[in-house]
């Protein structure tokens, strides 16, 4: 179902500025009794402290930063524009109040101990390093604020370091 791509692999053939503005993700976390997930398309992948890592953006009102605070590994998956439809619901409905992963008809996998879905194409599994939230006192754009952050509702960074990358064979 899922070959690991070796890293080398991953970094020829991935554009990484397209992989969350274009294709969208889903940040999951949790374990073998529970998951959740939500969609992501701000984000991005890089170097920090001479590891290559995920930066994910997850707001405070979102289900889902619970489950990725209380595992030391998420996963960050991307299924290509033909499960849009899904993405929307799962980024538009709360897993506290539904199981929108089931009404996604997406089928939860492990890998490496961490959740993702059958139907992705392309899984970061990623071990959490650091988490901070956004200050708006930071934010150096007034227009930022004003477009993003009218409700106070700010995002907490995530970094992760990228420990294994799969690929839908």
């Amino acid at each position: 179902m899922f070959r690991e791509m070796d890293m080398n692999e991953f970094e020829s053939k991935i554009s990484v500025f397209s992989m969350f503005n274009d294709e969208w993700s889903l940040i999951t976390a949790g374990d073998q009794k529970k998951i959740n997930t939500m969609t992501a398309s701000w984000g991005g992948l890089g170097i920090m402290w001479s590891m290559k890592v995920a930066t994910v953006y997850i707001r405070q009102s979102r289900y889902t930063m619970e489950f990725v605070d209380s595992q030391d590994y998420f996963t960050v998956s991307f299924f290509g524009k033909k499960y849009r439809k899904e993405l929307g619901l799962l980024g538009s409905k709360s897993g506290r109040d539904c199981d929108k992963i089931k009404n996604a008809g997406f089928t939860p996998v492990f890998v490496e101990n961490a959740p993702t879905f059958e139907q992705a194409e392309l899984v970061l599994v990623c071990r959490k390093l650091y988490k901070q939230q956004m200050e708006l006192s930071c934010i150096l754009d007034p227009s930022i604020e004003k477009d993003n952050y009218s409700t106070g509702d700010l995002h907490h960074m995530y970094l992760g370091e990228i420990k294994k990358v799969f690929v839908k064979e």
